[in-house]
């Protein structure tokens, strides 16, 4: 069965991390499961997503430490080097630890379950990929601050208290509440949506490692433009090129 689950139904994409066994920790399939399943949502035409672990255990618990490979967020992460437009909401469960709660704090919303636990710990591993840093644009300044240095657990109570969670409810109700959200969003005007979401994201402040994500983002479709490919070959072939602006 796959890492990561793409379903669609009644222009709702559900997006779910599958490796339950492992409490869904994100190895590169993952990684490059869920950079094509964003690409998918944005092309088509399903107006909300929902983000989601299997079992009640994790929604995830971040970088698999079985695998070497160096994790690479803004590969991955809804809205950086992949535009999304359409609201998404995270929903929930058990233990969101480490790069996941990156994957949360790029959603629009998050709904969880009562017994939902968060932790940071990267500093007591000694590594950080740097796109948490964006949290403190996003709560309190010295609460994410608190988050991020010490990394330690907090419970799903504090993160709503301070803004990361929208709503909290039994553990067997994340997915029906995050729904019904759903069901709310798309019901509404789809450009109106896309607009609010894209001048919020122009509102809250961006961490370095966001920032470079969206100049990458520009540097490379010009690199994968036909002006490119024409331009390297006119200086091969020693002519003029001929731009055509695609």
């Amino acid at each position: 069965m796959s890492d990561l689950l793409y379903e669609s139904a009644d222009g709702i994409a559900t997006i779910t991390l599958n490796r339950p066994d492992k409490l869904n920790a994100i190895n590169p399939g993952i990684e490059t499961a869920l950079a094509e399943a964003w690409r998918r949502f944005s092309a088509g035409d399903d107006r909300v997503a929902i983000l989601t672990g299997a079992g009640e255990r994790a929604f995830s618990v971040g970088k698999d430490t079985t695998s070497d490979a160096f994790p690479n967020y803004r590969r991955f992460l809804p809205g950086l080097d992949i535009p999304v437009t359409k609201p998404v909401i995270a929903a929930v469960n058990g233990w969101c630890i480490g790069g996941a709660m990156t994957l949360v704090q790029m959603c629009d919303l998050c709904v969880a379950g009562s017994g939902t636990r968060f932790m940071y710990p990267e500093p007591k591993l000694g590594f950080a990929g740097g796109l948490i840093a964006g949290l403190a644009g996003r709560i309190p300044h010295k609460v994410a601050m608190e988050i991020m240095l010490l990394g330690e657990e907090f419970s799903v109570e504090r993160a709503y208290q301070v803004g990361l969670v929208n709503k909290i409810v039994p553990p067997g109700e994340v997915m029906d509440a995050a729904r019904a959200y759903a069901r709310r969003l798309a019901d509404n005007a789809p450009l109106v949506l896309a607009m609010l979401k894209e001048l919020s994201a122009e509102t809250v402040p961006r961490s370095p490692i966001e920032r470079v994500s969206l100049a990458m983002r520009s540097v490379e479709a010009v690199a994968a433009s036909q002006d490119f490919r024409e331009g390297f070959a006119a200086a091969r072939e020693k002519r003029t090129p001929t731009y055509t602006g695609s």
